[in-house]
């Protein structure tokens, strides 16, 4: 197939040839006439060469590169994309039916991690929750649901597509949500021995944050015997860990009546009639200014502080701001797991932010762990952007 081209301006394809996967607005001199957002473009130099394939989108991200070979994306071009992705996580031991370990709750795309800029899908059971963050993602998305069928087998039997609020709103493009393959009521996922519901309807990114998956098994760890608040619960998945890692008590607070009503129906679906559990619908800072010194672990995981780099110095005195009140109030030796999932937020500034919040707060602090997003989320080498999720483990004097 021959696609319309774009044009670089004259030392542009520098940041190319070090293989990062984005092309700015700025560093195109012209275009093909006819390109139309989501359509798949090369790209040349200006010297005529080509460098690269990909989407096309209006925006300050213009090109989101597939390949930097020539070739056509075609079914073949996702079904080898998606074998690839599928195989890493295969390697990871990810796919597990090993009793109390069971595991069928997985990220298989990373966007950029996977080399397929714009796309997401996680895995739940036979249920694949895709999200497109790219016009030609969107304009793909049965392309790419077939081909991950293909390539899944009967390990998915059902694609759930929930792009409604991540693709730009200015495309109008009418999409909405819905099963594109299949349909199933049954949301009931495993991670590690533990079930979940997965609201992909309504709730928060696909559903579920597997992002934390390894973070909530270290919590495990240190949950026998201690008094454990779990901060912004959402699905209380930290809550649930805890209780399996024998917590004498687990309090799960978020500000969203929908979260403790979840938190409360995956605790129930785990430990019936477990008196151990209560939720609280409350805002963070009031719950943490009412109860000083009740708990020996806490977990601090927020929402996304800052979506852009506008936002950063808002974001770390917002950051500052919380850790301040989790040091305040954890009891002397109690552990605080703190987190960041903002992208604009580096492991440097986040470090900086809970240092000077330890230092206000009068607290003496030891760093137990450094942590970060899992396997099944990896980082493009060429794509440092793609690290996002930092976290430390802390021991409070």
């Amino acid at each position: 197939m021959k696609y319309k081209q774009i044009y670089l301006k004259r030392g542009k394809e520098e940041s190319l040839l070090r293989f990062h996967p984005w092309i700015f607005s700025g560093a195109i001199s012209r275009m093909d006439e006819g390109i139309e957002e989501g359509d798949i473009v090369r790209v040349i130099t200006d010297q005529g060469s080509f460098i690269a394939v990909g989407h096309y989108q209006i925006g300050s991200i213009a090109v989101r590169v597939l390949s930097f070979r020539d070739i056509t994306i075609d079914d073949s071009f996702w079904k080898s994309r998606l074998q690839a992705a599928l195989d890493v996580r295969m390697s990871l031991g990810l796919l597990c039916d090993d009793g109390s370990r069971l595991n069928n709750t997985f990220r298989l795309v990373h966007g950029e991690g996977d080399n397929l800029p714009g796309l997401i899908i996680d895995c739940y059971g036979q249920t694949a929750v895709m999200q497109a963050h790219s016009v030609g993602m969107h304009v793909e998305r049965m392309a790419v649901a077939n081909a991950l069928k293909k390539v899944m087998g009967d390990r998915i039997a059902h694609v759930y597509y929930k792009s409604e609020t991540t693709l730009p709103f200015k495309a109008d493009l009418g999409q909405e949500n819905g099963f594109i393959i299949g349909g199933s009521t049954e949301n009931t996922t495993t991670e590690n021995g533990l079930k979940f519901h997965v609201d992909w309807l309504k709730g928060q990114k696909t559903g579920f944050f597997v992002d934390q998956r390894e973070n909530r098994s270290l919590l495990e760890h240190y949950a026998k015997g201690k008094r454990v608040l779990n901060m912004f619960c959402y699905t209380g998945g930290f809550s649930v860990y805890a209780m399996r890692g024998g917590a004498e008590i687990v309090h799960s607070v978020d500000s969203s009546a929908k979260a403790i009503e979840l938190t409360n129906q995956n605790v129930a679906l785990n430990f019936p009639g477990d008196s151990r559990h209560q939720a609280f619908c409350d805002d963070a800072f009031k719950y943490l200014d009412h109860n000083d010194q009740k708990y020996d672990l806490i977990i601090l995981d927020p929402p996304a502080f800052a979506k852009h780099r506008g936002a950063l110095r808002n974001a770390l005195k917002g950051y500052t701001r919380l850790n301040i009140k989790g040091f305040e109030r954890i009891k002397h030796g109690g552990i605080l797991f703190t987190f960041s999932c903002s992208q604009v937020v580096t492991k440097e500034n986040f470090r900086n932010a809970v240092f000077t919040a330890a230092a206000q707060a009068g607290r003496k602090v030891r760093i137990l762990h450094q942590l970060h997003q899992p396997a099944d989320h990896p980082i493009n080498i060429y794509h440092p952007e793609g690290e996002y999720l930092k976290g430390l483990v802390l021991y409070v004097e």
